[in-house]
């Protein structure tokens, strides 16, 4: 009779620790995500903050502000360089274009 008993609960120990395992590693991959989420965020702030950083008058000569396709091949230039993901890439694009 012992044996009847062991079966239910090594199945049910199987199950539950395999169900363990899934979520686990779903919490991990979830993490992973939000870690580089954050990181692509902090990349972008920094590309915001060099941008909109006042520069001294005296040190600026006296030059028209770069055109807009100027600054796309900038953002280009940085993205074969691999500077910037591909995601990056298409934010800050999509930025400077004004949508």
């Amino acid at each position: 009779m012992p044996l009847m008993r062991r079966r239910p609960l090594l199945r049910a120990a199987a199950v539950g620790g395999g169900a363990y395992m899934v979520g686990k590693n779903r919490a991990q991959r979830q993490a992973e995500q939000q870690n580089q989420d954050a990181a692509t965020d902090q990349r972008i702030s920094n590309l915001e903050q060099q941008q909109a950083a006042p520069v001294p008058a005296q040190a600026v000569p006296a030059q028209a502000a770069p055109s807009m396709a100027d600054q796309l091949n900038q953002l280009a230039d940085l993205h074969k360089q691999g500077v910037l993901s591909d995601d990056e890439f298409a934010a800050a694009k999509a930025k400077l274009l004004g949508g």
